[in-house]
């Protein structure tokens, strides 16, 4: 039996909660001095290198592979990733005025960023979009190969973590390790297509 489609408020209201958690787990990650892996990882370690904003720079990265999305995936799907990418931007540039810790140790950090990430990374999911990039990628390998989509983003995490080594401290990337772990763990358990997956 198909399931049924979300309708534009159901997936409206889904985006923006995912790329609101999304966001949220992102302050609470360069809060720590930490980074993540995917497309946003590599976003903020450029931002650690170079001091340019994280929301300016996951946006412009993600711009080339909008036609991967279009020809793999389909306008929908494009569109959809599209406004989660341009919420996140929007929801991480604003955040961190509103939003700040005294007391963040960088384990606490990184097990609360990989929670509140992978529940954002599942609303998107579950309504038919990423937050692009690699994203993007596994996704098409979950759904052409049918790997699941939190292990595919977890190998591309590993090169980027080996990169990560040239920029910060490497106990901060032994804690942020564990963040990617726990985020990409909450996505590759729940995010089935034996189970959940719909549109």
């Amino acid at each position: 039996m198909d399931t049924p489609r979300h309708s534009p408020f159901e997936d409206a209201q889904g985006l923006a909660a995912g790329a609101a958690l999304c966001a949220f787990g992102l302050v609470i990650l360069t809060s720590a001095g930490l980074m993540t892996g995917q497309t946003a990882g590599l976003a903020v370690l450029i931002g650690y290198a170079t001091g340019w904003p994280f929301a300016a720079v996951f946006f412009i990265i993600n711009l080339p592979f909008y036609a991967l999305a279009f020809a793999r995936m389909g306008l929908r799907f494009t569109l959809k990733t599209f406004a989660a990418v341009a919420a996140l931007s929007a929801v991480a540039a604003l955040l961190p005025g509103f939003v700040r810790f005294d007391l963040l140790h960088p384990g606490a950090a990184a097990v609360l960023f990989g929670v509140v990430t992978g529940a954002g990374l599942l609303a998107i999911f579950r309504h038919g979009a990423s937050l692009g990039g690699v994203g993007i990628v596994a996704l098409l390998a979950q759904e052409r190969l049918g790997w699941q989509a939190g292990w595919v983003q977890l190998g591309f995490d590993a090169v980027l973590f080996a990169l990560a080594f040239l920029l910060i401290e490497p106990v901060l990337v032994a804690w942020s390790l564990l963040g990617a772990l726990v985020a990409n763990a909450v996505v590759g358990i729940n995010h089935r297509r034996d189970r959940y997956i719909g549109t």
